[in-house]
């Protein structure tokens, strides 16, 4: 017989084969067969391998449980200011029937009873679930105070609440009254308040003017556009510093009292119009001037 290079390399593979299947097929059978045949020590061995792996696996996942717990923990921090924050909106918007908690306060010792324990999975997941209700529920309460407050700073700045000039008291009111020019019964479409010659006017809500120039009865006069049909008019002034067109905010000074046109002295002539049709300027200003004394005087 002749063995070349190639037959003994063939013959040493194929050994090396034979003894890695048997290898395998023995350690197969012995994790196979390993509870069945009654070896303790092997026993033993698979039993502390299998041990070990549970020990791994639980600490893995104990670690995991206890880093959500503590994003668990912060999040239940922010809902705390998150209701501290609703509590103060809802004073703000004046909106009293929002249930909130009564106290962000969180507190108290380290328990003494029974020891801290950490939390399972099952707990984290009926706490989780917990907290995103309760996060529903305080945003949706907190979308309610945002439209309140927004609806009541567009009221505030386009309803004519506040009042066109400094003066100490009106010496006309709106309603029927003698006309001093005629002797007769007359209405009276409007408010007069009594101030000085050239004492700053102001826009009572921001709006748009529609006319600012000089009429015949009313002299020199402002005429502003809040939306939703209502007009503010500002009558009998010496000065204008607003022209058509102009936007003005809530308390821009657009002129200086006066005694022009059909009047007696120095005042200012005050109109609330709705759709054309004269409203009495006191249900708008009078009321908002005194929740603003009983706020001020709390």
């Amino acid at each position: 017989m002749t063995l070349s290079l190639r037959h003994l390399l063939g013959s040493a593979f194929l050994a090396l084969t034979l003894v890695l299947g048997a290898t395998a097929g023995v350690y197969w059978l012995t994790l196979r067969y390993a509870s069945e045949v009654p070896v303790p020590a092997l026993h033993r061995l698979i039993l502390a391998a299998q041990e070990g792996e549970t020990e791994r696996n639980h600490a893995f996942v104990q670690q995991n449980l206890d880093a959500m717990a503590v994003k668990l923990g912060e999040m239940q921090a922010q809902l705390t200011r998150l209701d501290a924050l609703g509590e103060r909106l809802s004073n703000m918007a004046g909106v009293r029937d929002l249930k909130l908690t009564p106290s962000p306060g969180i507190g108290g010792a380290r328990p003494a009873m029974m020891p801290p324990q950490n939390l399972s999975l099952g707990d984290f997941s009926e706490k989780l679930v917990a907290l995103a209700t309760q996060l529903e529920s305080r945003n949706d309460m907190l979308g309610v105070l945002e439209a309140k407050l927004f609806e009541e700073a567009v009221n505030k700045k386009m309803i004519p609440t506040m009042l066109p000039v400094a003066a100490p008291y009106n010496s006309s009111t709106f309603g029927k009254r003698v006309d001093p020019f005629t002797g007769q019964i007359a209405m009276h479409e409007g408010i007069d308040f009594l101030a000085d010659q050239g004492s700053p006017v102001h826009a009572a809500a921001g709006g748009v003017v529609v006319f600012a120039g000089f009429h015949p009865q009313y002299g020199y006069m402002v005429d502003i556009d809040h939306g939703n049909d209502l007009v503010t008019r500002y009558a009998h002034q010496s000065k204008l510093f607003v022209k058509d067109g102009d936007v003005v905010p809530r308390g821009r000074k657009i002129g200086e009292v006066g005694s022009t046109g059909r009047s007696t002295g120095p005042h200012l002539h005050f109109e609330v119009r709705f759709r054309g049709a004269a409203q009495n300027p006191a249900k708008f200003l009078f009321p908002a001037q005194s929740k603003q004394a009983v706020a001020q005087a709390k």
